[in-house]
């Protein structure tokens, strides 16, 4: 989560997990020469995280090669874990590069935050971050949470919105990543008025235990193509519960130079949700590496 925690479908085979947090020890590469930034001063070398979920993997990978592509020395570490895990490693400079959902960043860094819209996120992180830390340009591409259902269960409590389920919530088990209740219980009570039987860590597999029936409701992200492939129903978030979750690099400004920001501005102006939803398919369906599907996409959009 998101994400968070954080329209269409992504998602995230068992092969490589998908939840929002847990760790792993993660892998590294390195690869390439310093650059040379337009400022003439080159980063030592530029360390790119990700979250411990597939679509973040790929994110990490596009911005990585791109990196390399310009001559800079990349260090990768995917799969490290929660963003209560990998927040604090950019704001250290553990980490330089963090591919970032723009709403659950700004909700991690300020719980009192009501902002929703794309913009008043932006204008809360910028005030919000440490001097440490610094976001880039947003991406269209948004991959935003939902809670979801199957259509049996949408047509039987007559369920669009999550305003609707909140008459029948009490009677139905919530399934998500390890940290969502956390993060999401006070959030839904306030809003909504949701109070869920039970809260289930389904993790990575979210998405099948709705429609094996563990769960009557989960958090899957909408990009997730599992919501397509299963017949699942996201229900509207008619009052905004989830906040605009544009992928947005976040990195250590110490270590971001004029070539880290200009290269990873570049992805965000050509990254749109529906190529998100297409390459995430690669990954979930296809079986592709993420590292192959982002040359792939860098090579055609002329990044690389």
């Amino acid at each position: 989560m998101r994400r968070m925690f954080g329209v269409a479908a992504v998602a995230l085979t068992s092969a490589l997990t998908l939840s929002a947090c847990g760790g792993s020890d993660p892998l590294t590469t390195a690869t390439a020469a310093p650059s040379a930034s337009g400022s003439g001063d080159a980063a030592a070398k530029v360390v790119v995280g990700s979250f411990d979920f597939p679509e973040s993997v790929l994110l990490a990978s596009i911005y990585a090669q791109a990196l390399q592509a310009k001559g800079v020395t990349v260090e990768e570490k995917p799969n490290i874990g929660s963003r209560e895990v990998v927040y604090d490693q950019v704001k250290s400079g553990g980490l330089t590069v963090l591919p970032e959902y723009a709403g659950s960043l700004l909700a991690f860094v300020d719980k009192s935050s009501t902002a929703r819209t794309k913009d008043d996120i932006l204008s809360g992180l910028k005030a919000k971050l440490p001097p440490e830390l610094e976001i880039l340009e947003p991406a269209a591409a948004e991959d935003n949470n939902s809670l979801t259902v199957t259509k049996a269960t949408a047509d039987k409590y007559k369920l669009a919105t999550i305003e609707d389920l909140a008459k029948v919530s009490k009677d139905l088990t919530v399934g998500g990543p390890p940290e969502f209740k956390d993060r999401q219980e006070a959030n839904f009570k306030s809003v909504y008025g949701l109070e869920f039987k039970q809260w289930k860590p389904t993790g990575a597999t979210t998405a099948d235990a709705i429609k094996s029936g563990t769960v009557q409701v989960g958090n899957v992200f909408t990009t997730d193509p599992k919501i397509v492939l299963n017949d699942l129903v996201p229900l509207q978030d008619n009052k905004n519960a989830f906040g605009s979750e544009n992928v947005t690099p976040l990195v250590h400004k110490a270590e971001a130079n004029d070539t880290v920001v200009s290269t990873l501005n570049a992805i965000s102006a050509k990254l749109d949700t529906e190529t998100l939803v297409s390459l995430m398919k690669r990954i979930a369906v296809d079986k592709d590496d993420p590292p192959a599907v982002a040359k792939d996409w860098l090579t055609q959009n002329g990044l690389v």
